[in-house]
């Protein structure tokens, strides 16, 4: 089983803790000649292929580099715009890296925050009173697991698709944040969690449930 990553959302749908644990990281680089195959757009301030794929390049993979030059946004780390260095035939044959960039702080506040409003969703839209919210959402990649505390606090973790069952790390995360974080004299409820013991003890939680399996924690 692999873990990819945890969340905890607090009561109002804000991130009060997040954890990458095992995140694959995608990264394809490949020399191109003129004129390049790949339609790129500006997105975000992200210069993303919008369509063409080949030789695991994907659409929307972003550019992490060209000719060994890391990207930072729009421009190169010496100042070039990506969009005018890769449109220019004299640069050519180029190197270019393409992958998935790892998504900022903001980002995952946002993401957090939607998930709260589709979890939210989810509970009213049940035929049966008292929901108890999103559990299990399946994509062919991975499975997210999610488990709302009777205060309302949110424990989501990331997991490849060959796990099936994570109830018991969710409560053992749970166990963590109770003894770790709300009996903290220093932790305030519902705002970001800080506490050294509480990021040490869920990482020892994650990686025994990784080496021994989630029944085992």
């Amino acid at each position: 089983m692999t873990i990819h990553s945890v969340f905890v959302v607090n009561r109002a749908g804000g991130l009060i803790y997040q954890y990458d644990h095992n995140m694959p990281k995608i990264e394809v680089e490949k020399t191109f000649s003129y004129p390049l195959e790949l339609v790129l757009k500006l997105l975000d301030e992200k210069v993303v292929v919008a369509f063409g794929q080949r030789d695991g390049v994907k659409v929307g993979h972003t550019v992490l580099g060209i000719n060994g030059l890391s990207a930072s946004g729009r421009q190169l780390e010496d100042g070039r715009d990506i969009l005018e260095t890769i449109a220019d035939e004299d640069n050519y044959p180029i190197a270019i890296k393409f992958g998935r960039p790892k998504l900022t702080v903001n980002e995952k506040i946002m993401l957090a925050s939607m998930f709260h409003s589709l979890f939210a969703i989810g509970s009213q839209l049940s035929p049966e009173p008292h929901s108890s919210g999103i559990e299990v959402l399946e994509t062919d990649v991975f499975k997210l697991h999610c488990f709302q505390t009777m205060t309302g606090i949110k424990f989501i973790v990331l997991t490849d698709l060959r796990q099936g069952a994570v109830d018991g790390l969710l409560k053992k995360l749970y166990e963590v944040y109770s003894d770790f974080a709300l009996k903290n004299p220093f932790y305030s409820i519902d705002m970001p969690i800080r506490c050294e013991l509480f990021e040490q003890n869920l990482q020892s939680a994650i990686e025994q449930a990784e080496r021994t399996g989630i029944s085992n924690i």
